[in-house]
């Protein structure tokens, strides 16, 4: 899926050829960033007119904050890639045979960008009517059908490659047929709402969302200089390095103090396109190494999320007005009125000491809510919520260290290559 024509370059002692595709692609990206930074302030005023705004709770002033910019960044997202589709592909009629054509990688390409348009719509739906949690789950599921078939007329392969100490006992590989694609159904809705749980400070969303996107360009480039599948790295390349460009955009006015907020338009378009890479690229488990803290809050998460210890409406952390200080906010219910999972998921949380919890003399207990960010509270004392965000982005950085470390090094005392 490449022109004709490329570019060598010198690098490291080393000469490298760079397809004419990627170098218009890095072009593409860098005016989605500038049409970005020009694009998202002239719109503030529309959308608060709209009445697309909310408040932000964790200043004293309570500004009112136009809400859902996501909807901004997918569309200059998605006109990058339109404007992107004709350049892999023109080579292939320099000899006028369309037999030549790769129908098969048009389609993939069509298909990523059917599926990302699906989840910005589905979004944008979530922001202005408030859809309910169950939707939240569904939605992503069918948005992926498209790239599940895709998958399934290209490729169909639904073989995984064991781990050296299982195979003397069931061999090399085995095939799981059917679950594969509830797996891959299943990654999809991961990635939109593991995002969007994992949020509520200002930049929070889009700067763990940009270490992803940098990580995943990073394990791209890294692959292809090795010689690995390169087609499917520059696929994946031609959707990353975009959405980079605007998602940094966006980013400027959404970190701390937040002009503007995302909403769930952006956590939706983020995550769909970090399971179309990993999907049509070959690599979604790689991809899930780097949402190792979204997998912890998930997991620290389940009680509440399956409403086995009560979950209010917003988790954020509570502000302080007087210190301007963020403290981790709480919970309440009585023990003897849960059921045997949410007494259980207690007292081993409580135990564990991943909770701080107060119990008054009616039995009625106060404890934090379970996200990382309160616990990161908990840990840390009252804490600006600047600080608390480079934290949290200080953990993902660390976080996608550890998963390069397993997916190379470690990865060889596991597996065959």
């Amino acid at each position: 899926m490449t022109l004709f024509k490329s570019f060598e370059v010198h690098l490291f002692g080393g000469s490298f050829h760079l397809p004419l595709p990627l170098i218009v692609n890095v072009i593409i990206s860098t005016g989605a960033y500038f049409v970005g930074l020009n694009l998202i302030p002239k719109m503030k005023a529309m959308f608060l007119a709209a009445n697309l705004s909310g408040t932000d709770m964790n200043k004293v002033s309570k500004p009112k904050i136009p809400e859902a910019f996501g909807v901004v960044t997918g569309c200059i997202f998605l006109i990058s890639l339109f404007l992107f589709i004709p350049v892999p592909f023109v080579g292939n009629f320099s000899n006028g045979d369309k037999e030549e054509f790769p129908h098969h990688k048009f389609v993939e390409f069509i298909a990523a960008m059917l599926s990302i348009c699906c989840m910005i719509l589905l979004g944008f739906a979530d922001d202005v009517l408030n859809l309910r949690w169950r939707d939240k789950l569904y939605l992503p599921t069918i948005a992926s059908l498209p790239l599940l078939m895709v998958y399934y007329t290209n490729f169909n392969s639904t073989t995984i490659i064991l781990p050296k100490i299982v195979q003397p006992f069931v061999g090399t590989s085995i095939d799981i047929g059917f679950l594969y694609y509830v797996y891959m159904g299943m990654l999809a809705v991961f990635c939109t709402n593991a995002i969007n749980i994992l949020a509520g400070i200002n930049g929070l969303e889009v700067c763990q969302s940009l270490v992803i996107a940098g990580s995943i360009i990073v394990f791209n480039l890294v692959e292809i200089l090795s010689g690995h599948c390169r087609e499917a790295y520059e696929f994946s390349l031609y959707i990353m390095l975009p959405y980079a460009g605007a998602t940094l955009a966006l980013w400027k006015y959404n970190r701390y103090p937040s002009q503007v907020f995302v909403g769930d338009t952006f956590n939706y378009l983020s995550g769909m396109t970090f399971a179309v890479v990993g999907i049509l690229g070959h690599f979604s488990k790689t991809v899930l190494l780097f949402f190792i803290p979204q997998i912890i809050n998930f997991i620290y998460s389940v009680p509440q999320l399956f409403r086995f210890i009560p979950c209010p409406r917003h988790r954020l952390p509570k502000h302080d007005p007087k210190s301007d200080l963020l403290n981790y906010s709480k919970t309440q219910f009585r023990v003897s009125e849960l059921n045997i999972l949410g007494k259980l998921c207690y007292m081993v949380f409580k135990h564990a000491r991943l909770i701080r919890c107060e119990e008054s003399e009616d039995g009625v207990v106060t404890c934090n809510n379970f996200t990382i960010i309160n616990f990161a509270i908990l840990l840390t004392g009252p804490i600006r919520e600047d600080r608390l965000n480079r934290l949290l982005i200080v953990f993902q950085l660390i976080c996608s260290v550890f998963a390069f470390t397993i997916r190379y090094p470690l990865a060889h005392y596991f597996y065959e290559y």
